[in-house]
């Protein structure tokens, strides 16, 4: 069985063994993705923090190597993670469609996408799955808006206007955007067709919710900022990358 990737990546086969090993367990898991880029310093943690377990359902960690040049994968791998590489830096928006197609592979009900710098905390990744199970919803997007104490007041405002930039692109609107911590149904990931290779993958898997009448359900969560994550998130060349992506894509709808 195949592992399908974002289109013509260039895979590193040698470090995905594990994965052909382990496809289709006896039961469905639940898949925890996490794009990487030279997180060597914060991942061990992030996947350690992980639950092994939620509601009987094991969790895997799959992380996606994103051509990182400071041993990203073998820290990852060191924790049980199963680990995909990517043998040049694509972008975290093909890392992420690289690790979503992943988890559908390995047969994963429920995939949870969250950000590999500590930025989110992993104990929070059950209460999001209850929240999806419950609904029962398509998609959960964890929103910093709605629980924006400790927020820096400019990611804060950026974070707004990006929201009014979404909306403009797309016609849609959610609370929080650019939240890389949600939750995916096997049937919503199946159905989404993402194309993005940068940080506007968060924006176009907004419009994706709209445009495949997806039911979705934005929920607070406590995002973690230090000096560590604010120096590793979308800093300003990030921003404008993001910003001219996005319209890019609007003057082609228009």
């Amino acid at each position: 069985m195949s592992i399908f990737v974002w289109p013509n990546a260039q895979i590193d086969h040698s470090k995905t063994g594990d994965i052909i090993r382990s496809l289709m367990p006896s039961y469905r898991p639940i898949a925890v993705v996490l794009p990487a880029y030279n997180e060597s310093a914060a991942i061990a943690q992030v996947i350690f923090r992980i639950p092994r377990e939620i509601n009987g359902n094991r969790v895997l960690a799959i992380v996606v190597d994103d051509g990182s040049t400071d041993g990203t994968g073998d820290a990852a791998r060191a924790q049980g993670a199963y680990v995909v590489r990517h043998l040049t830096n694509l972008g975290a928006g093909a890392a992420t469609i690289t690790g979503l197609r992943a988890a559908q592979a390995l047969g994963a009900d429920i995939i949870v996408t969250m950000d590999a710098d500590g930025q989110h905390n992993p104990e929070e990744i059950a209460r999001l799955v209850q929240c999806l199970i419950e609904g029962p919803f398509d998609v959960v997007i964890g929103s910093r808006i709605l629980d924006p104490h400790g927020m820096p007041a400019s990611r804060f405002v950026a974070n707004l206007m990006l929201n009014a930039l979404t909306y403009v692109v797309y016609g849609k609107i959610v609370s929080d955007s650019q939240s890389g911590f949600k939750v995916f149904s096997r049937t919503a990931a199946e159905v989404l067709d993402l194309r993005s290779s940068g940080y506007e993958i968060c924006s176009e898997i907004v419009g994706e919710i709209y445009r495949k009448n997806l039911c979705y359900k934005s929920v607070p969560i406590k995002s973690i900022y230090t000096d560590y994550s604010q120096a590793k998130g979308q800093h300003f060349l990030n921003g404008v990358n993001l910003i001219l992506g996005l319209l890019t894509r609007w003057v082609r709808r228009t």
